[in-house]
């Protein structure tokens, strides 16, 4: 980071929120909303505990919208980097439970909240998850003796057309939750308490579809059901297999998990002008009903044994690369909890909209990069492209009030 931007950034104490705001790609500035007599909605005050031996966001089902931050720690000292990121759980313990905004006396003081949720900071069902990046674990805060045995930096693959800005950072913020204000006011809070700590670097939005329209897996923004085939979050051993960490991590990061964020830009035009039964043979799965091809429904098992030569379902079809399932390659699964995105028009005026994908897994590169290597040359690949992301390893979770996410790492 050069001198000038940290000095930009350390000097932000002074900056207001619509300040922070400008300074990440994405935040708008909203006008006033229309008074509404309708009643406080009930999902509101669903709360979903921020302590626990894992952290939340991995296995809960996932919410309606998503933000993930990528951050700088611009922090002078390892101690001023702890202080921040017990911060971070501090305020985050406070607003996935809940609270009564204080606004304060009026006054030449800053407000002490933003007000845009009301007088009521609800839970509704928020989560927010904690994770580090390789780069964290440089000469800067002498941590490098106690990086996490998988973590690394996200490599290019040969898909991939990364866009600098958007990829790595030295520590994630995951933020889901029912409503899109919700995640707004808790972006901001957590922002404007660890300024001159944590510098904003990249910054999505997701949403799913609503499940009012169709029950089973949402859609991708290619019209495809997306996520069937996750393992059962219920099954605490396939969970110790595939997602958790043990003895092969140092002490600290027992119980945590490895996650891919990728940024997957979707060729929207292109696609739309594919033909109905191209699209299903790229993807494997009757675009209608989800099931794979030649099946009737979407849980069904795609039965490659009966099919060898891939004349039902063709051998390169995403989900026939994705997972194979041969005994070889199950151990490859992975948790995926992506979420859709939608941005701006581009300079060529095409619509930058696709998929913020998220996976969880205990060795990246045994499970997601095994996966990656697979997909590597598909059809799919003329009309996707993934453009930024990271690695992370995300710490086990806080153990009680007075723990933090990350705290064993500084001890």
């Amino acid at each position: 980071m050069s001198v000038r931007r940290r000095e930009l950034l350390v000097g932000g104490a002074a900056l207001g929120a619509g300040a922070l705001a400008a300074r990440i790609p994405g935040v708008a500035t909203a006008g006033a909303a229309e008074a509404t007599d309708a009643p406080a909605d009930a999902s509101l005050t669903a709360a979903i505990p921020f302590e626990g031996a894992h952290q939340a966001g991995i296995l809960d089902a996932r919410p309606n919208r998503a933000i993930v931050v990528s951050f700088d720690a611009i922090s002078a000292s390892r101690g001023e980097l702890a202080a921040g990121l017990r911060t971070v759980s501090d305020r985050a313990r406070a607003l996935t439970a809940g609270y009564d905004a204080l606004f304060g006396p009026t006054g030449e003081g800053p407000t002490p909240d933003s007000g845009i949720v009301g007088p009521r900071v609800d839970p509704d069902a928020l989560t927010i998850t904690i994770g580090f990046g390789a780069s964290l674990f440089d000469r800067r805060f002498g941590l490098a003796a106690r990086r996490p045995i998988g973590l690394k930096p996200m490599p290019t693959f040969p898909d991939d057309a990364l866009v600098d800005a958007e990829c790595h950072g030295d520590v994630l913020v995951q933020l889901c939750a029912n409503t899109e204000e919700t995640l707004l006011h808790a972006l901001r809070d957590i922002s404007r308490e660890t300024r001159g700590v944590l510098g904003p670097r990249w910054k999505v939005e997701g949403f799913l579809p609503s499940p009012r329209r169709e029950s089973g897996a949402g859609r991708n923004l290619l019209g495809f059901k997306d996520g069937t085939a996750n393992p059962d979050v219920a099954d605490e051993g396939t969970m110790a297999e595939l997602v958790w960490t043990g003895s092969e991590e140092p002490a600290w990061a027992r119980g945590g998990t490895y996650a891919a964020v990728r940024i997957i830009r979707n060729r929207v035009e292109f696609w739309d002008r594919v033909s109905l039964a191209e699209q299903e043979l790229m993807i494997g799965r009757d675009k209608a009903k989800g099931a794979p091809l030649g099946k009737d429904a979407e849980m069904d098992d795609p039965d490659y044994a009966s099919d060898p030569d891939g004349k039902r379902i063709p051998l390169d079809a995403h989900i026939r690369l994705a997972r194979p399932r041969t005994p070889a390659d199950e151990g490859s699964r992975i948790l995926r909890r992506p979420y859709n995105y939608s941005r701006a028009y581009d300079e060529a005026d095409q619509l930058d909209m696709g998929l913020l994908f998220i996976s969880f897994q205990r060795d990246l590169e045994a499970q997601f990069e095994a996966v990656q290597n697979r997909l590597a040359g598909e059809p799919l690949v003329d009309y996707i492209v993934p453009t930024g992301g990271g690695y992370f390893f995300l710490p086990p979770g806080a153990r009680g009030s007075q723990d933090w996410v990350g705290s064993a790492l500084f001890v």
